[in-house]
Parts: structure tokens; C-alpha cells; sequence
């Protein structure tokens, strides 16, 4: 798929209206943010207009840095560790739920759909979602695709009580799908998908739920800007109304 560049080069321009600056007339300002995972091609964005120059255009000196899932990208926010970061914004409503005095905003969508999915195998003995009664789901436990599973038990009639859940770790999750220790996994439709077809697992034999396409319909995934030190006092319309134009361009 061709990266549109014009769209992307206005990364700089965001990045500059979430944190309230002004120009590049003032110089180069430190930016750090956050990625929600290991580099892998939806970071392109981020990462092609770290490359091409667009945030220094824009005077911003941008540092990103990988994560270690959907969570951790909030909580560096929160801390103030980091001025920006790509995260799930249905775990940021939760975290701004939970800690309503964290200013923490949403800026810009990135995905049209959210690519929470249950991946399995044919050859496991699932190809829908009433078929993982009586099997093994191995789902991290801060896994975003994971928190949506009690709105996919529901929304496909699917016995919970039935469905053993363990706990795994990132690292052995597609292995542990690979090496027949469990059934299904939770993760990412596109990572997930391609780190089990990297495994050696046929193309016909995964099986990819996406759950949006199975009644589940959780807010989009967002790359979005938490008010830190730079801007927890200081929010205003025009630049909310900058962020929104850097945004849509």
C-alpha cells in the first residue's frame, strides 16, 4: 500500500498543535513519544516523517520509542515521561474513568477499524466463533484484543465457561498457537496474522476473527496527546481548532 505522503507530512504540524507551540521559528523543541509496540509497519507514519525531516520542519526534535503493548504508552503519559503516544483509546477512556484529575486527551485517528481479532486454525478445530467452546485461548493479559473479549462472548453467544483462558505472554503467544498448546489467540489482525504465517503455519489453515466484524464495535484506535507539563494549563480553542486542521489535511 503507497504511504500518502502529503497527508503524512503534516504529522510535524500535529505533533506541534497537540503540544501548543507556535512555529519552527522558535527553534528546536525536545518531543518524546511513544509507541504502543515494537516497530512494525503501522508505525510507518511516525516514523517516515522522522525520516524525511517533517517534525524538524515543523521545529520540533521528535524521540520515539517502542512500548511494550496497548497500556504502557498511557502510563508513560500519565507520568509525564513522554509528551505523546500512540495508544488504544478505548484503554485511555478506561484510564480518564478511572483517573479523571490525569489529563490525558485524544487527538487524531489513526485506524478506521480497531484490529482486535481471535486468531486460530482450521486445523485446531475453529473457524467461527461458537467454535472455541471447549478449547484453549491464550490471551496476554494486558492485551488490548483480550479486554474486548466479554463483548465478543456476548455478542456471539459464546459459553464463556467453556473456553479455558490462559494467561500468556507476548513473546510465546503465536508460538504457543504454532505449537498446538493452545487454539486461539488474541492479538492485532495484520501483526498477529503475520507472525504465525512466519511460523511456517499455512495461509489456509488461519483462521483471523476480526472482532469488528463480529459485533464488535469499541471505539477506533487512536494516536493521541496527553496534556503534560507543557500544556496541563494551558488548552485553548485555537489550538484545538490547529490540531483538528493539522489532522484532516
Amino acid at each position: 500500500m503507497a504511504i500518502n505522503v502529503i497527508r503524512h507530512v503534516k504529522l510535524g504540524a500535529l505533533f506541534a498543535g497537540a503540544l501548543g507551540l507556535p512555529g519552527p521559528a522558535l527553534g528546536q523543541t525536545a518531543v518524546k513519544f511513544s509507541l504502543d509496540w515494537k516497530f512494525e509497519g503501522t508505525q510507518a507514519p511516525f516514523l517516515l516523517a522522522l525520516d524525511r525531516g517533517y517534525y524538524k520542519a515543523e521545529g520540533l526534535d521528535v524521540t520515539i520509542d517502542t512500548a511494550g503493548g496497548s497500556v504502557e504508552p498511557i502510563n508513560r503519559i500519565a507520568s509525564r515521561t513522554y509528551d505523546m503516544a500512540f495508544a488504544d483509546i478505548n484503554s485511555l477512556i478506561k484510564f480518564r474513568d478511572q483517573n479523571p484529575q490525569t489529563p490525558l486527551k485524544a487527538i487524531f485517528m489513526i485506524y478506521s477499524n480497531p484490529p482486535f481479532a481471535i486468531v486460530t486454525r482450521k486445523s485446531r478445530g475453529v473457524a467461527a466463533p461458537k467454535d472455541l467452546e471447549g478449547k484453549k485461548l491464550g490471551a496476554p493479559a494486558a492485551d488490548g484484543a483480550y479486554a474486548q473479549w466479554p463483548i465478543f462472548v456476548k455478542a456471539n453467544d459464546i459459553d464463556a465457561a467453556k473456553v479455558e483462558i490462559l494467561n500468556v505472554g507476548f513473546p510465546v503467544r503465536e508460538p504457543m498457537l504454532v505449537s498446538g498448546h493452545v487454539d486461539a489467540i488474541t492479538g492485532f489482525s495484520f501483526s498477529t496474522y503475520i507472525n504465525v504465517k512466519h511460523s511456517g503455519v499455512a495461509q489456509d489453515d488461519i483462521v483471523v476473527m476480526l472482532m469488528a466484524n463480529y459485533g464488535v464495535k469499541p471505539t477506533r484506535r487512536s494516536s493521541w496527546s496527553a496534556c503534560s507539563s507543557r500544556c496541563a494549563t494551558t488548552s485553548s480553542p485555537r489550538r484545538s481548532r490547529r490540531t483538528g486542521s493539522a489532522a484532516s489535511t
